[in-house]
């Protein structure tokens, strides 16, 4: 029996555990593309050899430019069992942190995904003067292509890869992933072998027996999913990525997924979604489906609300709830959401739909998982994002900041000592910048961010995230962030949820022209602040939104709002909305009790 103490311990662990016909399987243009284990290990040494023949030896940075496919997992193997590091650098990178990325990391090769992204590194290395060489996965007639390195991998088929994998010991660097730089220069997070092995081991548990075929879609740039692929190869289970985010419904129904990670927002848009069909209905049906939606928000676990209860929730999956599940493919056992805060009605109403999400958290420098929800009794506890994992220790600062220490912690940030000595403390603890509590005594609440926390002028502490969370229940916001740091009073800026917006404007016979019309239409910004004092009265006087502007653009990734997990960028989305703000503050007529 293999031991895996170093990542790509996992190809020999696969190799004499999982013999399958679609190991891993990507989709391109439409069509399914299985690889086979013995195809998948073949690539990977394969391209290892052509790596070696490149010149790429233990320590060398190569960096992976794409969105998730299978040949970023064959070549992530490749590199890593040379003990090479693999930089992950996301597509949609602004050019100044990728020019900031391939020089401090003097990285030797990008794999990148097409030619947009090829021509876009090309432009930034004629000011950079470094040799570099760049190797597309589309195939692009007289460009470089990563076929070209299993060319060579051919003919240089009598490298010894074992010699490479023996000179690797667990603690060395596996991974260099550059933060989003969101405020200031970005910084390279250093992890080691024995940091991600370690998270996959104690994470697998998590999972159910029988967990065999998993959706990917979530960027492998970011350490969530990279992880999770690790775990998911280590747990034998078939990993299908998405075409695109796009296509990942219709992808679900094709794969019919045993489970997937995501996010809160898309779970949020599934969820409105689901709720916009059932509006659709009418008569017993709509009855029907808003009695089991309502019977599921009120869901509580293990059976705590009784039988009377119970007997409801069994008539609601025969009747009901079938369709929820179908819609996600049908066989889901498990969902994985991280990156964000959950709203708990999600929670609880896809656990009484038999879709139970497990909740959980981390972060770049923690591998990432640091605690998670579980699947057996008492491993769930809503409101929080579970117990922390084996292994891992977790203690409460004085100022109420979640300090953890562990195998999976970080080996600091890449040529800055200083700010590894801030981040790490002489115990060894990591100080994460979240704020928690542990509820008792064993299951982990995230309350809020340390650096989002503001105090107005009248000296009264926000927590925004808990707000964001509470008010983005209301159909009609898509998108909310509230701020005020050192303002007489809390304020939100609010994307509309324009389908709801529309489907409400048709039932009160008020025209629906453009968003950009809308937000300014008087009646509608009326219904908003109705909705506004509602969810307001779930908060003390100083936390309330005072005022608010309705926004006509969502924020994107693209838009340079969101990061690539889709968290909100509050420096830049306050900085592109400075007038607005001004605005608020300058009309407002409110004094700060």
């Amino acid at each position: 029996m293999t031991t895996i103490t170093r990542v790509f311990d996992l190809l020999k662990h696969i190799q004499d555990n999982f013999q399958k016909d679609d190991i891993i399987t990507g989709k391109h243009t439409g069509e399914w593309i299985k690889y086979s284990t013995n195809h998948f290990l073949q690539l990977v040494d394969q391209t290892s050899c052509g790596l070696i023949k490149l010149g790429i030896k233990k320590g060398d940075k190569v960096a992976i430019m794409s969105p998730n496919r299978p040949e970023w997992t064959i070549c992530d193997f490749a590199i890593v069992q040379l003990g090479a590091v693999q930089v992950p650098m996301y597509p949609t990178l602004a050019e100044n942190d990728i020019r900031f990325i391939l020089k401090d990391a003097d990285i030797k090769i990008v794999f990148v995904n097409d030619k947009i992204l090829f021509d876009k590194l090309n432009h930034i290395l004629k000011d950079l003067h470094q040799e570099l060489q760049l190797f597309l996965f589309e195939e692009i007639s007289g460009l470089p292509n990563w076929k070209d390195i299993l060319q060579l991998g051919l003919k240089n088929n009598k490298a010894n890869l074992q010699s490479y994998r023996d000179q690797v010991s667990p603690e060395d660097l596996l991974t260099l992933i550059y933060t989003s730089g969101t405020t200031g220069t970005p910084k390279g997070v250093m992890l080691s072998h024995h940091n991600l092995v370690s998270n996959v081991l104690a994470s697998s548990e998590l999972f159910p027996e029988h967990f065999s075929r998993a959706l990917s879609f979530l960027p492998l740039s970011h350490i969530f999913e990279r992880m999770v692929i690790y775990l998911y190869l280590y747990r034998g289970a078939s990993i299908y990525f998405a075409e695109n985010i796009d296509t990942i419904v219709a992808d679900m129904n094709e794969v019919k997924p045993h489970g997937f990670t995501t996010v809160p927002r898309l779970l949020e848009k599934i969820y409105d979604r689901i709720v916009a069909k059932g509006k659709e209905l009418t008569g017993i049906k709509r009855h029907l489906f808003f009695w089991a939606l309502n019977l599921g928000l009120r869901y509580e676990l293990e059976a705590k609300n009784g039988w009377w209860y119970e007997l409801q929730l069994w008539l609601a999956n025969k009747l009901v709830f079938p369709k929820w599940r179908g819609a996600l493919g049908g066989n889901i056992m498990v969902l994985v959401s991280g990156g964000a805060a959950l709203q708990p009605r999600l929670t609880r109403v896809f656990w009484a739909a038999k879709i139970p999400i497990l909740e959980g958290y981390g972060l770049t420098e923690t591998s990432p998982v640091v605690a998670a929800n579980g699947l057996k009794k008492g491993g769930t506890k809503f409101t929080t994002v579970g117990k922390v994992i084996q292994g891992v220790e977790v203690k409460i600062a004085e100022d109420g900041e979640i300090l953890c220490k562990g195998p999976n912690i970080m080996k600091g940030y890449y040529k800055h000592p200083s700010l590894t000595a801030e981040a790490l403390d002489s115990d060894g603890f990591f100080h994460t910048g979240d704020i928690g509590e542990l509820v008792d005594g064993i299951y982990l609440r995230i309350t809020d961010r340390k650096k989002e926390i503001f105090k107005t002028a009248g000296g009264k502490y926000i927590a925004p995230q808990a707000i964001e969370i509470k008010f983005k229940e209301c159909r009609f916001i898509e998108q909310i962030m509230v701020f005020g740091e050192n303002r007489k009073f809390p304020a939100a800026l609010i994307v509309p949820a324009f389908e709801a917006l529309k489907g409400w404007c048709a039932e009160k016979n008020i025209p629906y022209t453009t968003p950009a019309e809308m937000i300014e239409n008087s009646t509608v910004i009326d219904k908003y602040q109705r909705e506004i004092d509602r969810y307001n009265e779930g908060f003390g006087r100083w936390e309330r939104i005072k005022k608010f502007q309705l926004l006509a653009q969502e924020w994107s990734i693209d838009g340079g709002e969101l990061t690539p997990k889709l968290s909100l960028k509050r420096k830049v989305i306050l900085q592109k909305n400075a007038d607005l703000v001004d605005k608020i503050y300058l009309d407002a007529t409110y004094v700060n009790s």
